[in-house]
């Protein structure tokens, strides 16, 4: 009998849940696939604090994950940690009461850790690569990048301090932003990028998490959102700065109406474009998006 895996993480925007085993093929076969949008990094970059509710939310979250990793028999598990944790310095008034809920304990992990998780995950089901590979974790408290070839030897890697969440708590403060807010974002983003002269390097560019499938839907045209077509789908420069100076030019009300974004997710989205567009400019390349990502690296690395 193969052996099913759970993979876990808590991300600054989302939880999310992922098992898994090993098909005959030697490739993931995916039992579970679920997110909550839980903030866990609410107020964080202020603060160094997590929130109360934050927590009760996270750990309501994990209630309900724990059940499904019970129920799929699964034999190994791993809950990972990430940007938000890193910086919350009472991250135990949330490790200790997780730890209880699930019967083992979250992982705080490095972001080099989890670019290299992304980078695996991602090889494991984007196959049409072109070597130099870049692959960008857009999440809502860091940006992951990794530069490596299709075989998975990384050539450069990075974890930067910017993300959507991050990035609209620190600078967007009105729903629609400014452009006095948007040009002190942008500043930003582009101060943390400037140095990266290996950016340029790039034949492949892929992208995973929320704020770059949502745009990828977006580009698509989707009502709602549908995973099958935006893995793996392809997405021009010019489609995405179009698309973020379009985000950023309404109210997250109006971005959850066009179809496939999460409300939750509309209220960081426009800030997380701006990170995507800064990107796309400077790699040149079209984004090819990934559904595949960090859990995938995490089944992957238990499962080996």
């Amino acid at each position: 009998m193969n052996e099913t895996v759970a993979a876990l993480d808590a991300g600054t925007n989302t939880f999310r849940i992922f098992i898994a085993s090993m098909d005959d093929a030697g490739c993931l076969k995916e039992h579970v696939k679920q997110l909550r949008f839980v903030g866990l990094g609410q107020g964080v970059d202020e603060t160094r604090r997590f929130d109360q509710g934050a927590i009760e939310r996270g750990l309501d979250a994990l209630r309900e994950f724990a059940p499904m990793i019970r129920e799929y028999g699964c034999t190994k598990a791993r809950f990972v940690a990430t940007s938000a944790s890193r910086d919350a310095e009472n991250r135990d008034d949330f490790f200790v009461p997780a730890e209880r809920i699930l019967g083992f304990a979250p992982e705080l992990i490095s972001g080099e850790e989890e670019a290299q998780l992304s980078f695996n995950g991602v090889l494991s089901s984007v196959k049409e690569c072109v070597d130099p590979v870049l692959v960008v974790d857009s999440g809502g408290g860091s940006t992951e990048l990794v530069l490596g070839d299709a075989s998975g030897k990384i050539f450069e890697k990075i974890s930067l301090n910017i993300g959507s969440r991050r990035i609209r708590e620190r600078f967007l403060h009105s729903d629609r932003p400014t452009k006095e807010q948007l040009d002190a974002a942008n500043e930003e983003i582009s101060r943390q990028l400037d140095d990266l002269s290996w950016l340029t390097d790039v034949n492949t560019f892929i992208g995973v998490a929320g704020t770059v499938t949502s745009m990828a839907a977006l580009d698509l045209g989707l009502q709602s959102y549908d995973r099958s077509r935006v893995h793996r789908s392809s997405h021009e420069v010019d489609n995405l700065l179009r698309i973020s100076k379009e985000l950023n030019e309404m109210t997250s009300d109006q971005i959850a109406a066009l179809g496939p974004v999460a409300p939750q997710r509309a209220k960081v989205l426009g800030a997380g474009s701006l990170i995507v567009a800064q990107l796309a400019r400077k790699v040149g390349k079209p984004l090819i998006a990934s559904e595949s990502d960090l859990l995938d690296g995490l089944a992957l690395a238990m499962l080996s």
